[in-house]
């Protein structure tokens, strides 16, 4: 059996915890900053968890991860 190719843009963007749960950065954190309240901002900065049905698609596309 061939080896499974790993989609590398989503290599990028999702890492695996320590139990094996998938969590990624939050978006709209880059531009446009001003409109935005300080407690937004602050809440960009932490990472999210993926929600398990976006999981089981992320996980076919990362096999190895």
């Amino acid at each position: 059996m061939p080896k499974i190719k790993t989609h590398q843009g989503m290599k990028k963007r999702v890492r695996a915890t320590g139990k094996g749960k998938l969590k990624k950065a939050h978006a709209n954190k880059s531009h446009n900053r001003i409109t935005k309240t300080a407690e937004n901002k602050r809440s960009y900065r932490k990472s999210l968890d993926i929600h398990k049905n976006d999981a089981k698609k992320v996980r076919r596309l990362t096999p190895y991860l």
